[in-house]
């Protein structure tokens, strides 16, 4: 047993090293020639460990040449059975055919076993947005304050609505983003997208005031626009918790985050006659289709005015 324990042992760290080279490879394209963002390659290194897992394979032996359609639609029917959505589904489908799709261009695999997988038809439903009436009361609380985490805080929501940036686009502002001149911000989205959003006087004011009050505040200096008191940036959590908790002051609604204010800011952009196109642009949106939506909100919104004000409408 002493002369093939070294052997055995040396392969099983070769193998494990050989996975995990390829795993990294696969997470460093995604991230670097896909262009996704951190979340997402982090949801696909998930995805993978848990098919991995489900296949009850180590990494000694776990070949993705050797995996089979069959296994991974067993793979699927259990998560099926879990009452998974069609959205966590199609997800989950997606991570495996681009691992495969990246195994058989590198040369890794000869053959994709999830090429006739066919992703489950996912639902659409109507996004969540909060009334304009909920936003203006949200946002009607006095601006004059030197308290350095109600300014910071009253701000993003404020940048949230105005412009209808994410989360972590909003996280990701630097001091230099902001072109007071111009009274423009410059926003990287998803896929390092860059786009320009116009901002009006009173938040460009509002915006040099909070900056005031943080250099007089935070000791230590960095670049992030929204830090923390320790000066650190922010993270999404606290974002999150933040507008969640002035909503809930403010809103019946079940959801509260960050990304329904951003739907909020389409939705009454559109119900007001903004051209889609220019929404589009403001959101940020690879394509049309993302934005149109919230053109179902707004027919909703034209459906209701035409049931209460039609003669024959009810």
């Amino acid at each position: 047993v002493k002369k093939f324990a070294f052997p055995v042992f040396s392969f099983y760290f070769r193998c494990i090293i050989e996975l995990m080279v390829i795993m990294n490879e696969f997470l460093e394209y995604l991230r670097y020639e896909k262009n996704y963002s951190p979340y997402t390659v982090l949801s696909y290194q998930t995805d993978l460990s848990q098919f991995i897992e489900f296949m009850h394979e180590t990494p000694e032996t776990f070949t993705p040449s050797q995996v089979t359609p069959q296994q991974i639609q067993q793979w699927i029917m259990l998560l099926m059975s879990e009452k998974k959505s069609a959205r966590t589904l199609s997800r989950k489908i997606s991570t495996l055919k681009s691992f495969w799709h990246f195994l058989l261009s590198r040369g890794y695999v000869a053959k994709n076993p999830v090429s006739n997988i066919i992703l489950p038809k996912k639902s659409k439903p109507l996004p969540a947005f909060f009334k304009k009436e909920e936003m203006a009361a949200a946002l009607e609380e006095t601006f004059l304050t030197d308290d350095f985490e109600k300014l910071r805080n009253h701000l993003m929501l404020e940048l949230f609505y105005f412009s209808g940036i994410r989360r972590s686009e909003l996280i990701s502002l630097r001091d230099s983003d902001v072109d007071f001149i111009s009274r423009q911000l410059s926003v990287i989205g998803k896929r390092n997208k860059e786009r320009i959003i116009p901002l009006n006087k009173k938040l460009c004011e509002d915006i040099r005031h909070y900056i005031q009050v943080r250099n007089k505040t935070i000791e230590n200096k960095s670049q992030w626009l929204f830090v923390r008191k320790n000066g650190d940036k922010l993270y999404p959590k606290l974002v999150y918790n933040m507008v969640h908790q002035t909503m809930s002051a403010y809103s019946s609604q079940s959801k509260r985050s960050p990304h329904v204010i951003r739907h909020s800011f389409a939705t009454h952009l559109l119900n007001e006659g903004a051209d889609i196109n220019a929404v589009k642009e403001l959101l940020g949106h690879s394509s049309l289709a993302a934005t149109q939506v919230y053109t179902h909100t707004s027919f909703e919104e034209l459906y209701k005015i035409y049931k209460q004000s039609h003669p024959r409408g009810k």
